[in-house]
């Protein structure tokens, strides 16, 4: 359409030049009769003025100053308190997104309210997205489009981002495939997330987000109209908090297990026999992941003919009994309780040995009322804490390619330095395809590249990406290139399926967020401080009986600075900083932070006070660098 119109225009430039030139060519006469009077001149008319190009219609433009539709979501953990009003921004009316608390803004749009029974007709969402800061700087932003689809409110997520101020704003697109329509008066939503702002580190503060030209789209490609006086309405995500995956594990390639959609009451077990791809797919390291409702909150998996006879996993003993078939230990559950995930390895315990124990069929059970959405089984995917000030910048690192496209850089000796076992490559990206790899071009073992399972002999796994961060680990670039460091090559370049660009790069000691279940509430903890300053309480004694070896605290909270610690100011060796590793003669490591969340391993509070939990001393304290609250305290069984 684009080349169409601009052929257009370039022959109506020619035709005006040719007749312009045709003007010039013409003969004069040789003489005007002296006796004829002059013949009047017509006044010149100017050329027309170029038509600007037509905007496309959009379903909501803002123009009308309605806003209605939209509504803050602070249901998730890391969700910021946003102030939204319609201003000017790009030549037009447009929402505006200010972030007050330094969170994740999270914008819900209400299509449902908008559309009414054409919300069924909705194929893709287009929407400008743009970006500012206080101080007039352009710095790359990225998110999610979240759709939450069908009566189940399935949530699907399309990545979009801002990374060049000559694109600002820019369009983005969120598609509803197969299994992930729209369905009348069913509260289906499309929420706008800024996950990453590099505005932060850059020290421009928090930017303001900017949502413009919203275009719902049928399966033709045909405008939907929408009413824009509608009124929000909440649906049941912004009761339950929607799906989270705090203590849980990040599923690489997980395989759908088709068809698994049932409900059931108390007690009572329903299931489907299980198809081979999910057999294939159950091995060690794998996951098994339930989306659910229940009023109690519970879920587990039921193995009705496993070789060891009917057995109940990922529900532990039952009034402290195990004769009911059960195993011992409990699935593992996101924060709102809707998501619950059971290891390979749990289910090789109840079931007596392999997957050829495990039976035919996979029932799911609670001891509520439940229905389940989706059952899935991919391998348990690490979820590695961003790095911090502990890691070294590999200078200069920024450029792009296009689709399978490599571009890099000679490594610095302080990237080689820092490329130790137990470190971790951060790469800081935008891309089409949202997938993100390293190439090691010279490597000892030859062209190789990291993080990309599919077809590498290698063997090395998926890299950990999510569209806007990859993180790859020393060992996967060790199992690659053919031993240590020495065998790396000199190069470091980055690759992706889709169009990218590469903001930084940086190699840091790896902090992985570890799965965790039964987690006791340290209760009435919380409080706030100011950088570096201290606040907590004494340790209630079932926090006490928690804190057993294989155990970690997981804190809930915000942060200035982002970090977050525990000091324990009267343990055995005296005021202690964990979690902390500079300066710390302990060497215990580094805290898995991310703003929003900190776990800190019981091995790590051994290390610095100087032995078991009878060293730890009577209270538990929280410390940041920035400005900090805490909001929870936790402590938990990891895998």
């Amino acid at each position: 359409m684009k080349k169409k119109l601009l052929a257009c225009l370039l022959a109506g430039t020619m035709v005006l030049s040719m007749a312009a030139c045709g003007d010039d060519q013409t003969p004069a006469s040789d003489s005007v009769p002296s006796d004829s009077a002059p013949e009047s001149v017509p006044e010149s008319t100017p050329e027309p003025t170029p038509e600007a190009p037509v905007a496309e219609e959009a379903s909501i433009d803002f123009e009308d100053g309605n806003m209605g539709f939209v509504s803050a979501y602070s249901k998730p953990a890391d969700a910021a308190e946003v102030e939204m009003s319609i201003v000017d921004f790009g030549g037009s009316k447009a929402l505006q997104v200010k972030n007050l608390t330094g969170k994740v803004p999270y914008v819900a749009i209400d299509a449902t309210s908008l559309l009414g029974a054409d919300v069924a007709k909705v194929a893709s969402v287009e929407l400008s997205i743009g970006v500012s800061y206080e101080d007039g700087s352009f710095n790359a932003v990225s998110g999610g489009l979240i759709a939450w689809s069908g009566e189940d409110l399935k949530e699907t997520s399309d990545d979009w981002s801002v990374y060049l101020e000559k694109v600002n704003p820019k369009k983005q697109v969120a598609t509803l495939s197969a299994g992930e329509e729209f369905v009348a008066d069913a509260g289906n939503m499309l929420v706008v997330q800024l996950k990453t702002d590099n505005g932060v580190a850059a020290g421009a503060g928090n930017a303001t987000m900017y949502i413009d030209n919203i275009r719902f789209l049928d399966a033709s490609g045909n405008l939907l109209k929408a009413d824009s006086s509608a009124a929000f309405v909440a649906n049941a995500m912004f009761e339950s908090g929607g799906a989270d995956y705090v203590n849980l594990a990040y599923l690489a390639n997980p395989v759908t297990f088709e068809g698994f959609a049932c409900t059931g009451g108390g007690w009572a077990q329903v299931g489907f026999d299980m198809p081979q791809e999910i057999l294939d797919a159950l091995v060690p390291g794998s996951v098994v992941e339930i989306e659910y409702s229940s009023t109690s909150g519970n879920m587990w998996l039921v193995m009705n003919q496993s070789a060891a006879g009917w057995r109940r996993v990922g529900c532990g003993p039952i009034d402290g009994v195990a004769e009911d078939g059960s195993d011992d230990s409990s699935s593992y559950y996101n924060s709102g309780r809707t998501v619950a995930q059971i290891t390979y390895e749990q289910l090789s315990a109840g079931c007596g040995g392999d997957v050829s124990t495990f039976g035919p069929s996979m029932q799911c059970e609670s001891d509520g009322d439940w229905e389940v959405f989706s059952v899935k089984v991919g391998q348990a995917f690490p979820y590695y804490a961003p790095l911090g000030s502990e890691a070294v910048e590999f200078e200069g690192f920024a450029c792009s390619g296009d689709g399978w496209a490599q571009n890099g850089f000679e490594m610095p000796q302080e990237i080689i330095d820092a490329l130790v076992p137990g470190s971790v490559v951060e790469i800081s990206y935008a891309s089409e395809s949202g997938d993100m790899w390293l190439v090691m071009n010279q490597s000892a073992a030859g062209w190789k590249r990291v993080g990309h399972n599919e077809g590498i002999e290698g063997g090395e796994g998926w890299a950990s990406w999510n569209g806007n961060v990859c993180q790859i680990p020393y060992e996967m670039l060790e199992t690659v290139c053919g031993g240590d460091v020495s065998t790396f090559g000199p190069t470091m370049q980055c690759e992706s399926s889709g169009k990218w660009e590469v903001f930084s790069v940086k190699v840091g000691p790896a902090k992985e967020f570890q799965m965790m279940r039964d987690p006791v509430e340290f209760e009435g903890f919380t409080c706030s401080g100011d950088g570096w300053g201290q606040n907590g309480f004494e340790m209630p004694q079932e926090i006490i009986d928690a804190l057993v070896p294989g155990s970690v605290v997981e804190i809930s909270y915000t942060s200035e600075s982002g970090d977050m610690w525990l000091v324990m100011n009267q343990s055995a060796a005296g005021w202690k900083r964990v979690g902390h590793n500079e300066g710390i003669e302990g060497g215990e490591g580094w805290a898995s932070w991310n703003g929003n969340v900190c776990q800190i391993p019981y091995e790590m509070l051994e290390t610095v006070c100087g032995g078991d939990v009878s060293t730890f001393g009577p209270t538990m304290q929280c410390e940041s660098s920035g400005k900090w609250e805490v909001y929870s305290v936790k402590v938990g069984t990891v895998q």
